[in-house]
């Protein structure tokens, strides 16, 4: 099917496919180590600006 360079496609696609499954695992894992971040800063007071500003327009 690929002739001699089997070996080497495969191995391409094979890479390919790994630093794609790690890349994603890394955005889920960073994604949920920030949800805590923010989460622990919302507790201790800390707001983003963007919340303020919101809530000064809509009053």
């Amino acid at each position: 099917m690929f002739g001699n360079y089997a070996g080497f496609i495969l191995a391409s696609y094979g890479v390919t496919a790994a630093t794609i499954l790690v890349l994603i695992l890394w955005v889920l894992l960073d994604g949920r180590k920030q949800t805590k971040i923010l989460a622990q800063l919302h507790e201790r007071g800390v707001h983003r600006r963007s919340e303020r500003t919101k809530a000064a327009t809509h009053s």
